[in-house]
């Protein structure tokens, strides 16, 4: 009897990849709302640099072309004599500035760094009472105390101006550092603590061989954030400073007072000079301070 064989069914190649659906990915999205996303954007771009763009534009006009009613035009006769006024007017407060924000941004990280690292590794009775208050110093306006911190200051001889403005930014700095710093130490694993401890280290020799040297990313956060709250200060340099001893806040103020009525160029220069250390530390460590945001965010 014959037999009948029946052919093998082809076999299909397995390639591994989907098929196209034919529609955009969720990744892409669709050709419109991308158009929309990108409005959105450059509308908000726009929204932002129209203040950059009047006091960069005002900067460069003379006595008689700075004035409201030609607040968007280009100047008539572009001059750079406002730069030059307000870099004499401002320099000597930079200096001073820098001389207060540097030790005060690092000081208040440095503790901050060792309260965190102590309150979230090394445990002691009442600790989490213990960073509540520390925490409720970020909650206090310093409106409120302003009166009795003047008291202070006058009652243990703190020399007026930067010096006092140095100890006043410790102090309050330490707070929001603490927190930051708490919660990146949060995520070092225990065993390197550990195995410190085996090794026949104590707190300190945990701290500055062990746990410093990884704290780098959340250093960057707390000095960015530090450098730029003193910076940008005004409130404790009118009680605690002068116009020949107080930082370019207080230097900026005065300017554009007396620029106000008669040459609106050099106090927009002058806000444009004072505001460029600032920028440029975020410009170049910007990508850092946000990594290290992140660092301490997601508890591992």
């Amino acid at each position: 009897m014959a037999t009948v064989t029946t052919p093998a069914p082809e076999t299909q190649q397995v390639t591994g990849t989907r098929p196209s659906s034919g529609k955009p990915s969720r990744r892409t999205g669709s050709p419109g709302w991308r158009i929309f996303r990108y409005a959105v954007l450059l509308a908000s771009l726009l929204l932002v640099l129209i203040p950059v763009y009047v006091l960069f534009v005002t900067s460069f006009k003379g006595i008689g072309d700075a004035s409201p009613s030609r607040t968007w035009f280009f100047p008539q006769t572009w001059t750079g004599q406002n730069w030059a006024d307000a870099w004499e007017a401002l320099s000597p407060a930079l200096m001073r500035t820098f001389a207060m924000v540097i030790p005060a941004a690092v000081l208040s990280s440095l503790l901050g760094s060792m309260n965190g690292f102590v309150l979230s590794r090394w445990r002691f009775p009442h600790a989490n009472l213990v960073f509540t208050l520390i925490l409720f110093g970020m909650f206090i306006p310093y409106q409120a105390v302003m009166i009795p911190l003047v008291q202070l200051m006058i009652d243990i001889n703190v020399p007026n101006g930067i010096p006092s403005l140095i100890l006043l930014h410790v102090v309050y700095g330490i707070p929001i550092c603490t927190l930051i710093f708490r919660n990146y130490y949060e995520t070092v694993p225990m065993e390197l603590i550990e195995s410190a401890r085996v090794d026949g280290a104590g707190m300190l020799r945990t701290y500055f061989s062990v746990v410093l040297p990884i704290s780098i990313p959340s250093f960057v956060v707390v000095l960015l954030w530090q450098f730029t709250s003193a910076w940008n200060d005004f409130l404790f340099a009118v009680f605690f400073s002068t116009a020949n001893n107080g930082p370019v806040t207080m230097a900026l103020n005065n300017l554009a007072n007396g620029a106000m009525l008669s040459n609106y160029g050099v106090s927009m220069a002058g806000a444009l000079i004072a505001s460029l250390p600032t920028l440029l530390v975020y410009i170049l460590l910007g990508r850092y301070f946000v990594g290290g945001l992140m660092a301490g965010s997601v508890k591992g």
